[in-house]
């Protein structure tokens, strides 16, 4: 049994196997670079997660970070009023600058104000180095001013003012400041020297004698704050340290049993500093100050942590300290079905735990570190993105469905019909003398493609000259009889109505009907005809020209037709029988879309080079898309325009014959109606005298 050729079917089964694959082919692509996604983004995750714990323990270890493990509550408390941290030193050697500034810059206790202020309030770590506060900060001042010994004023000097409440006890110190005396010569030492405390009373002044327990220190830069400021009397940064002697730490270091270090109340001291400068005692640094800036605490660390990721922190032996959680990312919109298709593709390694420990020693014990990951964020954020990319997929999915569906209905089904039919018309063919058929020879073959290019070529080559040689001749002849009665119709009209009265100059109509003969006959098209007509341009009176025109235009059927302007004669260049035509062809549209019974204005106006000529109505303005086009041919607001006579050619002839006499022709719109300007050139009044 012979099996039927598959030669007629090759291209539609090309075309769609063609599509079906391509469409395959894009689904593959898109799981396959999800997969390979997944797998990058889950090795990212991992690295990113060793990476994190690293910064976290390297920021622990730190004397900062040990601050913060040391005083696990002071990020969720406010930042002022200040209450003292434990340090991880025993204590501070307050006496030695260099040693107090390297103290609490590495521990990284100082809480920041503006203009280069800061203050650190801290205990040490060792109970038995004394129950001391220890301040240090810096400011800002000018040269300082000391407090002269014997002086009982202190208002005199700088000074810092320091209170302390505890356990329902109010410390109050006030401390000038003093300089120090050069054992050897006797003179002063500059930019350094002591706080002297006195113990103040709630009205601000000092009782009795310097408290022998309280310590501070107080040294200045010489360079200037700001270099440019002039170095004589610059603002300069100060920087202080301060023993308070507190009596109720103190006394509690010798009760029975051993005394509990830090102690318990600890976040509940409060002190509050103020550093003053001489006279009205105007503040230069404010501990309670509204801008102050905390400085790290373990509450820090939550940017660090990734979306579902988790830190607990906690002493050695069980005791929960804080714990942390990565910030949820903002909600985005994501396909569940994308989701569940990212959860799906394997992984290595992907369902195993992801956690890492470490601990992290201080001198007041252990403490142990755990944080836990969440590889869900890795297909949350894929499913965000891949989410967002569906939109191509299924866009270029979308597109190839289309194509393949406009090939099918548009190419495909016609072809299959018109192969039966263009096999037959071709066959009946096959006898007449037909043209040379070598430039389809590449086309020709079993396929539709080429039985449909051999029926196409042997039918429709021998009809298209035949119609493309009659359509051609129809329109030639339609449109020169169009145009011929266009332009013969107005001179007619006015020889019928100029034939009622035997002394009407019906010369000048007769005239006219010969020129528009002359110009459309032979010609192959109207606008041709029109803009290779020759004028005859000469001197013309054109205020007795439009005298004419308006006292003839009621024979043509345009009443109140009214001149006004220059009275008397106006010599312009132009052609008389021309300049005619284009009056007409705009007094008959001005007569088209004017109000009835309302006057055609026209105005004749004059400078020393040119004559205008305005035709005004009062009606609707032309339409802004059609204004700038109406001078062009074939150009009409009104349906079926060829078929009433109006073919859209008069404004054409009237913006051709005055480029032919130099002219122009313009349209604008007024407030009640429309404006056509005519400009002629001017000629001088001695050649239409010769005239």
């Amino acid at each position: 049994m012979r099996l039927p050729s598959l030669a007629p079917y090759r291209l539609r089964l090309l075309f769609r196997l063609a599509f079906l694959l391509l469409a395959l082919a894009t689904l593959m692509l898109a799981i396959y670079v999800l997969q390979e996604e997944k797998q990058r983004s889950y090795r990212t995750y991992r690295a990113s997660f060793a990476k994190t714990i690293e910064q976290i323990v390297a920021k622990l270890r730190h004397p900062a970070g040990q601050l913060a493990l040391l005083n696990p509550s002071s990020g969720r408390q406010a930042v002022t009023p200040l209450h003292p941290l434990l340090l991880p030193f025993a204590a501070i050697d307050f006496d030695d600058q260099t040693k107090v500034q390297q103290a609490v810059e590495m521990a990284g206790c100082q809480v920041q104000y503006k203009d280069y202020g800061s203050v650190c309030v801290a205990i040490g770590n060792n109970p038995w180095a004394g129950g001391f506060i220890y301040l240090a900060g810096s400011f800002v001042a000018g040269p300082l001013q000391p407090h002269p010994r014997g002086v009982g004023d202190l208002s005199v000097a700088h000074r810092i003012r320091v209170q302390v409440a505890l356990r329902d006890q109010q410390y109050r110190w006030l401390a000038p400041y003093e300089t120090l005396v050069d054992v050897a010569n006797g003179s002063a030492l500059p930019n350094r020297g002591r706080l002297t405390g006195f113990a103040e009373s709630d009205n601000g002044m000092p009782l009795g004698k310097p408290e022998r327990d309280f310590r501070g220190w107080l040294w200045q830069q010489p360079d200037c704050a700001q270099p440019q400021q002039p170095a004589g009397a610059c603002d300069r940064r100060a920087f202080f340290s301060i023993r308070l002697p507190v009596a109720v730490l103190r006394d509690a270091l010798f009760r029975k049993p051993l005394p509990v270090w830090p102690p318990a109340d600890l976040e509940q001291m409060r002190v509050h500093l103020q550093v003053l400068a001489p006279g009205d005692g105007q503040v230069l640094l404010d501990s309670d100050s509204k801008d102050a800036t905390a400085p790290f605490s373990l509450a820090d660390l939550a940017p660090l942590l990734l979306p579902g990721e988790t830190l607990q922190i906690g002493k050695a032996d069980g005791r929960p300290l804080i714990a942390l959680s990565g910030s949820e990312a903002q909600p985005e919109d994501s396909s569940r079905l994308i989701s569940r298709l990212i959860r799906r593709l394997p992984v290595d390694g992907y369902d195993a735990p992801i956690q890492a420990s470490e601990r992290i020693s201080t001198a007041v014990g252990v403490y142990q570190l755990q944080l836990h990951g969440d590889i869900r964020s890795v297909n949350k954020s894929l499913s965000v993105v891949a989410t967002r990319v569906s939109w191509f997929v299924g866009a270029m999915l979308a597109a190839i469905c289309l194509a393949w569906l406009l090939i099918e209905i548009g190419i495909i089904r016609r072809i299959t019909v018109l192969t039966r039919r263009a096999a037959a018309i071709s066959r009946s063919m096959q006898g007449s003398d037909g043209p040379d058929h070598s430039n389809l020879a590449d086309l020709r073959g079993a396929d539709e493609l080429g039985v449909l290019a051999t029926g196409l070529y042997d039918l429709l080559l021998r009809v298209k000259d035949d119609i493309a040689r009659e359509h051609i001749r129809a329109e030639q002849e339609k449109d020169m009889w169009h145009a011929v009665g266009h332009e013969i119709m107005s001179p007619l009209q006015s020889l019928l109505a100029l034939h009622g009265t035997p002394d009407d100059p019906s010369h000048r109509y007769i005239s006219r009907m010969q020129q528009a003969i002359r110009v459309l006959y032979g010609q192959a098209s109207p606008s041709e005809a029109f803009q290779s007509t020759n004028l005859q341009v000469g001197v013309l009176d054109i205020h007795a020209f439009l005298l004419n025109v308006a006292a003839n235009a009621p024979c043509v059927g345009i009443d109140r037709v009214e001149l006004s302007g220059v009275d008397g004669p106006l010599a312009a260049r132009a052609d008389e029988y021309s300049l005619e035509d284009v009056v007409t062809h705009v007094l008959r549209n001005a007569d088209r879309y004017r109000t009835p019974g309302s006057a055609i204005h026209i105005v004749l106006s004059a400078d020393e080079s040119a004559c205008r000529i305005g035709i005004r109505n009062v009606g609707p303005n032309i339409a802004a898309e059609l204004i700038e086009r109406i001078f062009e041919y074939g150009v009409s607001d009104q349906q079926d325009a060829a078929a009433n006579g109006n073919r859209g050619q008069g404004l054409f002839v009237a913006k051709t014959y005055m480029a032919k006499m130099g002219g122009t022709i313009g349209a604008s719109n007024l407030a009640d109606g429309v404006e056509f300007t005519l400009s002629l050139q001017r000629a001088s009044s001695a050649a239409l005298e010769g005239k």
